[in-house]
């Protein structure tokens, strides 16, 4: 006696799930756990590493395939290829609460650590430890956006935190030589964006050593490229500005 399997179910195992909803109808792909957010923030290329079939399937879990049909007028083809990836960069990534919570936990921890290493306190000059910055964050009640990059939210978190504690962006150190004939005119430009003048030579060409904001790091290149048309040049002395020893928060 022969075991009847439908045609139109397909059985997998440990699979990551991605949902979207279309024409009023549930698709899903079946993909490897952990490749999804690589594909998305476009670490991982190969989609064969990402999918575990190119199949869309109305449940993933039942092994249900979704209908040529359904396809066709939910995404305006039936290329199955071209649905997964659709689904990919759109769709909803399906975890468990304790994967979610898991997670959660390490992007919150991934946020501190952008934080600490990117800010200072800035009347002593010394950077925050991770844990203190996790602190922090618990204190204004910090929510971790999931679908949000952890650079992205450690700018927020910055900006949030400058309400309750003394901290900034840790300064850059640029030294910049200016042609003559450009020179004087360039640096009163370039005022608004530096923080400190460090040192300033002003002989054949303008020589200066001086602390900026590093969000004000490419409009100072392009300013300095375009005004010269070359001729100047900038060199990052140091990325950051920072005493030794860490910042206590007592």
């Amino acid at each position: 006696m022969s075991i009847f399997t439908p045609t139109n179910q397909i059985r997998l195992t440990n699979v990551a799930v991605v949902r979207a909803r279309r024409a009023g109808k549930r698709f899903e792909i079946a993909c490897y756990r952990n490749k999804v957010m690589g594909w998305r923030s476009g670490a991982e290329k190969d989609l064969d590493e990402v999918l575990q079939t190119h199949t869309v399937f109305v449940n993933v879990s039942k092994g249900q395939v979704a209908k040529k049909e359904d396809l066709v007028k939910a995404f305006g083809t039936d290329d199955q290829t071209e649905i997964c990836k659709m689904i990919l960069s759109k769709g909803e990534l399906q975890v468990s609460d304790k994967e979610r919570h898991t997670q959660l936990e390490q992007m919150f921890r991934d946020i501190a650590t952008i934080v600490a290493d990117k800010c200072v306190n800035p009347e002593t000059k010394r950077p925050y430890t991770v844990i203190l910055i996790e602190r922090a964050m618990k204190d204004i009640h910090y929510s971790v956006k999931p679908n949000k990059s952890t650079k992205q939210q450690a700018l927020e978190v910055i900006r949030q935190l400058k309400e309750t504690m003394q901290i900034e962006r840790a300064h850059m150190r640029l030294r910049f030589t200016l042609p003559a004939k450009e020179g004087k005119k360039l640096k009163e430009k370039l005022k608004p964006l530096i923080k400190v003048i460090e040192s300033e030579d002003f002989q054949e060409q303008l020589e200066m050593v001086c602390l900026i904001d590093p969000g004000c790091f490419r409009e100072i290149d392009e300013l300095i490229r375009s005004e010269t048309k070359g001729k100047g040049s900038l060199e990052v002395l140091s990325l950051k500005d920072v005493e030794e020893g860490d910042e206590k928060l007592e």
